[in-house]
Order: C-alpha cells, then sequence, then structure tokens
C-alpha cells in the first residue's frame, strides 16, 4: 500500500449535520479519533464524514454517521442507543468494521487475475559467465 500525502482524519473531514452544533464538534471528533488509523488510507480532499442525530436525547434517539470517499459507496452507519455518547460510539465501530470489510475485498487475494500475475518468475540460474547453467541428468 503507497503512503498517501494528505491522510485523511476525523478532525479534517467531519461535518456537523442536524441535532449536533459546532460546540460539540471536538468532542465528537475525541470520540472517533480512532477512526484516524483507518482513515488514514485514503487522500483527505476526497473523504467527508458526517455525523447527524434525529430526536436527540429523547427516547428512540438515532444517530447516523455517514462516510464518503472517492471511487467506493457510501457507507452509513446508525445507531438507536439511548445514550449519545453510547450511540456514537457504535456508529464509529460499525463504521470502522465496515471500512475494513470494504478494504479487503479490494486486496488482491480475492481477485484472481491479479493475484496470478502478481507471481514472480523464478530465474533461470546462470553460471560464472552469464551463460545457462546446464544440469546433466546423470551428474544431478
Amino acid at each position: 500500500m503507497s503512503a498517501v500525502a494528505n491522510p485523511a482524519t476525523v478532525a479534517e473531514c467531519l461535518r456537523m449535520g442536524a441535532g449536533f452544533s459546532q460546540g460539540d464538534r471536538n468532542w465528537i471528533v475525541e470520540q472517533f479519533g480512532t477512526l484516524d488509523a483507518r482513515l488514514a488510507a485514503f487522500h483527505a480532499d476526497a473523504t467527508e464524514l458526517e455525523v447527524s442525530v434525529k430526536d436527540r436525547e429523547a427516547r428512540g434517539q438515532k444517530v447516523t454517521l455517514e462516510c464518503w470517499i472517492a471511487g467506493r459507496q457510501k457507507i452509513v452507519t446508525t445507531s438507536s442507543e439511548e445514550d449519545l455518547r453510547a450511540a456514537l460510539n457504535d456508529a464509529r465501530d460499525d463504521l470502522r468494521r465496515k471500512l475494513n470489510d470494504a478494504k479487503t475485498r479490494q486486496e488482491p487475494r480475492h481477485n484472481k487475475h491479479i493475484r496470478e500475475m502478481a507471481q514472480p518468475t523464478p530465474a533461470p540460474d546462470l553460471d560464472a559467465d552469464g551463460n545457462l547453467d546446464r544440469v546433466d541428468a546423470e551428474t544431478a
């Protein structure tokens, strides 16, 4: 995997959606900090996160965390936990799992064509003069 010049971080990519204010941003970024390692594989310019909550602190609240990464399908996670902090953590953990699953699906071991192309062929044995080293059947 090649290193990304400008890796995505939660602090850089997170937008506050409905139900949250900019005042909530710092503690949510802190809660989502464990996502930084997973997001680092993607460019910050091509990654967006948005967190929103419906019916905040009411029975039946619903936290939604959406993730857009260029060239991939949008990932949406939700949680209906009654405690807001627990709901945020639940959505965060689900997003991390889905990002891991998406990465696993794109690895070469799941693509037979790439897997076959990636296998190196052994170099021929050369003697000191650079000629192919031949072994007689009788001496081998």
